[in-house]
């Protein structure tokens, strides 16, 4: 036997493997095809449309719960993702309006989300997402909520305060910062484009690396990519989906001096989302300014051994040193514990308003 014996043998089986993967794929798109007619046939009127994000949560849960490797739980996550994106674009392409421009992280937090088979349409603000969303231009928003080093972004919370959305989903998704640009010799580089924020998150490297370089502050990480893709002495500091767009090439990755640094995203929309089995309800709170007023209106959850996840106080604008409170919790308002602690709270708050229940965020 000749030593590339073997390695035919290996890729034989490969190609014979593409052949089944691919058959069915084909034959998963189908299914999928027919449940879209069984739903048109049962429900013409059915305002949701055939995507429902407790039915994803709960089939890519299954996936990563069965992985056994090599690959990882995220990444046959997102082939699975990518799979059922395309195979939803055969009946209803999604329209998904984001903060952009393009190449920002919320559109990588989009595509993470929904998969490359969707149409992304990126706004200027995050007021605009919501108003294209509630208009029906788009079918889905996705805007960012918090960051692990930043804390909120307080204009979408200040949103929720008088938007009818309902939060259908969230993403979180790791912030790596790349070093991209069109020469692949980081020797000929005079410049640095980024965000602020991207500047002071990756400070250190920049210190250690790129020492009297000059850096330039620009309006996002997608703007300095544009401007890295028009100057061959520039470089920018984005994500992969930027260095995509822009067709720049990475030339150091993961640049960030904090590992760790995720920026929590939100999937708004018109829908009610069912229980997927683990889920986060957020609401509204505000109650009357008297002493331990909060605790007592936070009593129920103890009481019925619900979790709460986060609660941040933001200014309610209907008066002065008037507060409301935004609270995650875990469970979906469907599940008895919470059913029983909202009718609690609706009575002893004077302010309830439940933004959502919808599946935790998958990896």
């Amino acid at each position: 036997m000749t030593e590339e014996d073997p390695l035919q043998a290996i890729r034989e089986r490969i190609d014979e493997l593409d052949q089944r993967i691919q058959m069915l794929i084909n034959e998963r798109a189908v299914c999928a095809q027919e449940v879209a007619r069984i739903k048109q046939e049962t429900d013409p009127d059915d305002r949701d449309g055939y995507y429902r994000p407790e039915r994803e949560a709960q089939v890519l849960r299954a996936v990563q719960q069965r992985n056994q490797g090599p690959l990882s739980n995220e990444e046959v996550a997102r082939l699975f993702r990518q799979i059922m994106s395309a195979c939803l674009a055969l009946e209803e392409p999604l329209n998904i309006a984001f903060l952009g421009p393009e190449g920002t992280f919320t559109q990588a937090a989009a595509y993470k989300h929904f998969g490359h088979s969707v149409n992304t349409m990126p706004l200027a603000a995050i007021d605009e997402v919501f108003r294209e969303v509630e208009a029906g231009a788009a079918r889905y928003g996705v805007v960012p909520v918090e960051n692990s080093t930043e804390g909120v972004i307080n204009h979408t919370l200040d949103m929720f305060m008088q938007s009818p959305l309902q939060i259908c989903g969230e993403v979180e998704l790791r912030i790596h910062h790349n070093l991209i640009g069109l020469d692949t010799d980081i020797s000929h580089i005079s410049k640095v484009y980024s965000h602020q924020q991207s500047l002071a998150q990756c400070r250190e490297w920049l210190d250690a690396k790129l020492p009297g370089v000059e850096r330039v502050a620009v309006s996002s990480n997608a703007e300095a990519a544009r401007l890295a893709a028009e100057d061959s002495s520039g470089a920018a500091i984005a994500g992969e989906t930027a260095a995509e767009i822009y067709q720049l090439n990475i030339l150091i990755k993961n640049i960030e001096d904090d590992p760790d640094n995720t920026t929590r995203f939100l999937i708004i929309g018109n829908q009610m989302v069912t229980a997927s089995g683990q889920d986060k309800t957020s609401m509204i709170l505000s109650v009357n300014n008297e002493s331990g007023a909060l605790q007592k209106l936070l009593l129920p959850f103890q009481q019925h051994g619900i979790s709460m996840t986060k609660i941040e106080s933001r200014p309610s604008r209907r008066g002065m040193w008037d507060y409301v409170f935004f609270v995650d919790i875990e469970g979906h308002r469907d599940d008895d514990p919470v059913k029983k602690a909202l009718q609690k709270l609706k009575a002893s708050s004077s302010l309830l308003k439940v933004l959502g229940s919808y599946p935790c965020a998958v990896l």
